[in-house]
């Protein structure tokens, strides 16, 4: 897997998650699949505070441009691409938050085939 700019965490998650559907329950896949769920809770955190950074950063210019309105040419450009940032990262955090939350009720079927087995 040659990624040049960082994982393509989509590919990752997509991977890893046929992975574990292909394998039978073992106590290491288990724990492996609860490590990468570590890692991927952790990039979501990340991701949701950059994404409330850039959504005060946001009310911040609509407040510019509300409230002064000799900034409002600088302040709507600022707005217009804050705005198309944050439709993009609201879709990726969206994707990050239900794939951890298809990683949990994984990690439970994982954990409840490990306790009916014999």
């Amino acid at each position: 897997m040659n990624d040049r700019f960082g994982i393509n965490i989509k590919r990752y998650c997509r991977e890893h998650e046929a992975a574990v559907r292909a394998q039978p329950a073992t106590p290491a896949l288990l724990e492996e699949h609860l490590r990468r769920l570590g890692w991927l809770q952790h990039e979501r955190l990340v991701h949701l505070i950059v994404l409330v950074m850039t959504v005060l950063t946001e009310l911040f210019a609509v407040d510019l441009a509300v409230l002064h309105p000799e900034t409002n040419p600088l302040a709507a450009a600022v707005m217009l691409l804050l705005a198309v940032l944050l439709a993009f990262y609201f879709w990726h955090y969206f994707f990050l938050e239900n794939t951890v939350q298809r990683w949990y009720k994984l990690a439970d079927r994982l954990q409840r085939a490990l306790n009916d087995a014999p």
